[in-house]
């Protein structure tokens, strides 16, 4: 059924060429060839009996929540448009689908592009996205936040752990100690800090560099 199909479209094209071109006779031979080369091709390539079978997007398998999203209401304000478009996030990436999740929060920064919070999010997502590499475009992000809100801690909080989570222990190191000898004595966000300085000691004790 599949070639007889393909005949008739064939033929149906040489007839409506002929006749709306006004072919000669010379005309119609040259169309005719080339349709006949045309299924020549077709014959020697193609399989028209062959069932389709199309292809389903790539299933996403759910993972664990990432460190960010488990901490960042520590650090970030909750309740509030960040925080709505974040959590939004947080089910794509939960779901495995990375890409989504940080699509989700360059939706966001189009609508609020001065919010800290959300290129906090966006850095912490890409991060997550490359398989914890800090990548040029995570490094912009953070780097952004912090020039809109330079004394918010979030911003170089979360670089430092997507540092860790990349393996440069040393240079997370480095961002939280600087952090903590700059934070209020009454910051309720130094804990965080300190239990992230604990853990990078136990690190270093057990030789996981």
């Amino acid at each position: 059924m599949g070639w007889l199909f393909i005949a008739f479209l064939a033929l149906v094209l040489l007839v409506a060429i002929a006749r709306l071109g006004r072919l000669d006779r010379n005309g119609v031979q040259f169309v005719a060839a080339a349709l006949l080369l045309a299924l020549a091709g077709y014959a020697w390539q193609g399989n028209p009996g062959q069932i389709g079978a199309p292809k389903h997007p790539p299933e996403h398998r759910e993972v664990a929540s990432s460190d960010f999203s488990k901490m960042r209401r520590d650090l970030l304000g909750q309740f509030d448009t960040a925080d709505r478009w974040l959590t939004l996030a947080d089910a794509y990436g939960r779901q495995g689908d990375t890409q989504g999740a940080a699509e989700i929060i360059e939706a966001a920064l189009r609508q609020h592009p001065r919010d800290p919070d959300l290129w906090v999010g966006l850095g912490a997502a890409l991060v997550q996205h490359s398989g914890g590499l800090m990548t040029p475009a995570a490094q912009l992000a953070f780097d952004r936040a912090a020039a809109i809100a330079p004394n918010h801690p979030a911003p170089r909080f979360f670089y430092g752990l997507a540092l860790l989570q990349g393996g440069k222990i040393d240079q997370a190191e480095k961002v939280w100690r600087d952090l903590l000898a700059s934070a209020p004595p009454t910051a309720m966000w130094r804990g965080a800090i300190e239990r992230q300085l604990d853990l990078v000691e136990q690190a270093r004790a057990q030789g996981m560099r």
